[in-house]
């Protein structure tokens, strides 16, 4: 399912892919520095331009499981990063969240407001029931992210994926839709 629509906060709109967004995505995707806690190392430009195509293919899957937007400055229209969650059991209604950001861009709150509108998303329009997340806890900016969203920590699971030559620590972040509708009016509120 296609969405003629964006996603729209106050400073973002988050959309759909197009084929030559690799070249505003590769930049930080081929970064050290942004990738270092991803799962995936700095891309190629092929590896890039492979990964919009993917995304693009993803979103006309029916039924739809995966939603990967670009997240874009609604001033400058300049794309900043991605923002996405995967539905990961569709029965149980629960979906895995995900963002990454252009590193010139770090520290503006961008991926918590991005990362709100897909959690509203997920919860108000698809009608899920658990969002989670997970992130490396040496990267304390995007645990920070999920405890601003509402989320709880669940877990930390000691060296549960390899990555990158090194056993790595995962902790893991959810929200569900009931925490997400006690939250709503303070969020639109900027709480």
């Amino acid at each position: 399912m296609l969405f003629t629509t964006p996603l729209t906060t106050p400073r973002l709109l988050l959309r759909e892919f197009e084929e030559e967004d690799w070249r505003f995505t590769h930049p930080y995707e081929s970064d050290p520095e942004v990738v270092r806690y991803q799962s995936h190392d700095v891309r190629t430009p092929e590896e890039s331009r492979a990964y919009i195509l993917k995304v693009m293919a993803q979103a006309r899957e029916t039924p739809r499981h995966v939603y990967d937007f670009a997240v874009v400055l609604r001033d400058s229209h300049r794309l900043i990063g991605r923002c996405g969650m995967r539905i990961t059991d569709p029965e149980q209604r629960e979906a895995t969240l995900w963002y990454i950001l252009d590193r010139s861009q770090w520290g503006r709150g961008y991926i918590p407001e991005a990362a709100r509108a897909v959690v509203d998303f997920a919860f108000g329009t698809l009608g899920l029931h658990r969002v989670w997340a997970d992130c490396d806890p040496r990267n304390p900016a995007s645990f920070r992210v999920m405890e601003k969203l509402g989320m709880r920590k669940e877990g930390h699971f000691r060296e549960s994926m390899f990555l990158k030559g090194e056993w790595c620590d995962s902790l893991i972040y959810a929200i569900l839709d009931h925490e997400w509708r006690a939250l709503a009016p303070a969020a639109a509120n900027g709480g």
